[in-house]
């Protein structure tokens, strides 16, 4: 897809009442109410989404694989030591420094456009799917039908499934795309609604796009070119927005930093 033709979709008229209607179609915690409520979905979602689209819903499965990621989120309750040698913090700055300096001339120009420095979207790129090398096995439209059914956050996912349904018509996503465990695909695993807001254009499986495209994410949350990113400093506040987990934010800005540094 041409960034013409993506800004063209982000714009589509009434793209903004489809996303925010209410959810009426009966929500469960089980598998048991899943086939139904897709009926259900779909009734309420005509007119506002198309029938090629419903019918790729149609095509879900119920994904256990995303339930049982969802409830077993219990990383984010170590403490920053123990997160980081979980999830390999030496290795992500080593390994950022190296991509730095490889990719300069890529690094400048996303930061003369965006005014995000290399280091916290090296530590996002390798936090999220160690720079490319785990970007995840499950379907994606699945993953996110699951969680617009599952009762505990029908609404956030509601949203983010009709988002997956305007990329699948702008042939985004397909009914075979499979990312992580919550819907997120490319190699800094952005959401459905993230990609129709702050993508910019083409697939987030290219890691310039992705980059390109996360640090249209931190601006749009707020980034100040040439402030600090550290707990306090102006430009928390965006990594905030990339992640509710308070131990991930802190690690995000530590690497950034250390991958940043001399």
């Amino acid at each position: 897809m041409t960034r013409r033709g993506f800004r063209m979709l982000v714009a589509a008229a009434g793209f903004t009442a489809m996303a925010g209607g209410a959810q009426a179609a009966q929500c469960g915690n089980t598998a048991a109410g899943f086939e139904a409520w897709k009926d259900e979905f779909a009734a309420e979602a005509r007119g506002r989404a198309s029938a090629a689209s419903l019918q790729a819903l149609q095509g879900t499965s119920y994904s256990t694989a995303t339930i049982s990621a969802d409830r077993g989120q219990k990383s984010f309750k170590l403490s920053l030591d123990q997160f980081l040698a979980k999830r390999g913090g030496n290795t992500i700055v080593s390994r950022g420094r190296a991509l730095k300096a490889q990719n300069a001339a890529l690094f400048a120009s996303i930061e003369q456009r965006y005014g995000v420095p290399p280091g916290p979207l090296l530590a996002i790129w390798g936090m999220e799917t160690g720079f490319g090398a785990v970007k995840g096995n499950v379907n994606t439209l699945s993953a996110v039908a699951t969680l617009a059914y599952d009762c505990r956050r029908s609404a956030f996912f509601t949203d983010q499934l009709y988002a997956a349904l305007k990329l699948v018509d702008a042939g985004v996503l397909t009914p075979a795309t499979r990312g992580a465990a919550h819907g997120e695909v490319g190699h800094t695993q952005f959401l459905p609604k993230n990609v129709l807001t702050y993508g910019v254009g083409g697939s987030l499986d290219s890691a310039p796009v992705a980059l390109n495209s996360t640090a249209n994410f931190l601006k749009g949350h707020g980034w100040q070119r040439g402030a600090g990113y550290q707990p306090g400093e102006p430009n928390f506040a965006a990594i905030q927005g990339w992640n509710a987990a308070g131990v991930y934010q802190r690690a995000i800005a530590l690497l950034g930093d250390k991958i940043d540094g001399p």
